[in-house]
């Protein structure tokens, strides 16, 4: 398969399920805030919500105030924001149909229909009329994209970036929320032990979807350290760390190169990581530190894949958005942005 290919396909995955992460985010943020709650408390939720994609200063840029409107409408529309569910959904659109040729017809029509039609919820500003309908909205259609993928593909290289972009757009979120939702617990603005504690853990579970699978696992209390430990060591939870690192590392066996020794040995590194962990080990350490290190080893791992199969990012541009190490994968995705349009560029014009 060619890298350019490949590339597509991995990005199309990755913007779609990024799409899919901003919508269920911003979904319990708009119940959550129906919650009784002081004015500063229900700031600092939304100001939490921007700090997951570390967006905070991008929306203080172009708004003077934050309000619940503001917020809703950078989150959903704003072309300017890279992790808007606009700017996901064109651009998971954009390189589905630079390769057409390696999905089938349900895959390409369900991509594309899904940008039509956002076309016409925005012109009838469904997002401000009935929030909650559009984000179930946006969530279904990542659902169907994943589900026709997973029913109509053959499971060649072609299905396996895609999987591969899925994981490993899923691991990095997932370990965002944690750390930035698990942050503002540790702060005043929440008592331990108490009913909004509850709500916000409720919440944080709703996020990810785990709300009924933690009532099964552990058919107890909602507690901080029970909720950590499904959302990363739970192989059974499809959004734990552990289960993406899972999808990542059977993948990347599949599509396996004479250059991809380095980046399976990292993979397999950092999953028997997770498998091996405790959550009592991990909150020794410190969670947030933990899921700083294991940032670290996903942006690395995404370079990785990069390099060894898809078209890699310029040495200059690389070196142009280097931050400080809990921020690294979100300056990647975004320098990764800019070489993806430059490549559907190229693509188009050697298509017309």
């Amino acid at each position: 398969m060619l890298s350019r290919t490949a590339d597509h396909l991995f990005w199309m995955a990755r913007y779609t399920e990024r799409a899919e992460n901003t919508a269920r985010m911003l979904d319990v943020r708009v119940q959550y805030s129906l919650m009784p709650q002081s004015e500063r408390a229900e700031q600092q939720g939304w100001r939490t919500m921007l700090g997951v994609s570390e967006l905070n200063a991008q929306f203080n840029a172009k708004h003077e105030t934050l309000t619940q409107k503001a917020v809703i409408d950078f989150m959903v529309r704003d072309p300017d924001n890279p992790s808007s569910i606009v700017s996901c959904l064109r651009a998971a659109r954009e390189n589905a149909r630079a390769v057409r040729g390696s999905l089938t017809t349900e895959v390409w029509e369900t991509e594309n229909t899904t940008w039509l039609v956002l076309q016409q919820h925005l012109r009838n500003r469904v997002y401000e009329q009935d929030p909650g309908q559009f984000l179930e909205w946006v969530k279904y259609r990542s659902h169907m994209s994943r589900g026709v993928t997973l029913g109509t593909m053959f499971q060649d290289e072609a299905f396996n970036f895609i999987r591969l972009g899925t994981f490993l757009e899923r691991a990095d979120n997932t370990a965002r929320i944690l750390d930035v939702k698990f942050r503002f617990l540790a702060s005043d603005t929440i008592q331990a032990g108490t009913q909004s504690e509850f709500y916000y853990l409720a919440a944080l579970l709703r996020s990810v979807s785990a709300f009924e699978t933690y009532r099964k696992v552990y058919r107890d209390a909602i507690t901080p350290t029970r909720v950590a430990e499904l959302l990363i060591l739970q192989q059974k939870m499809p959004r734990s760390l552990v289960a993406c690192l899972c999808g990542v590392v059977a993948n990347l066996q599949d599509v396996r190169n004479d250059l991809s020794q380095e980046t399976e040995r990292l993979a397999d590194q950092l999953h028997s990581m997770l498998q091996s962990a405790s959550i009592d080990d991990i909150l020794k350490e410190g969670l947030h530190e933990f899921l700083t290190r294991y940032l670290r080893s996903i942006e690395e791992l995404g370079n990785g894949i990069s390099r060894d199969f898809l078209i890699p990012i310029a040495p200059a541009r690389e070196a142009a958005v280097q931050r400080p190490a809990q921020t690294q994968s979100q300056g990647q995705s975004q320098t990764q942005t800019q070489t993806q349009t430059q490549t559907q560029t190229q693509s188009q014009t050697q298509t017309r």
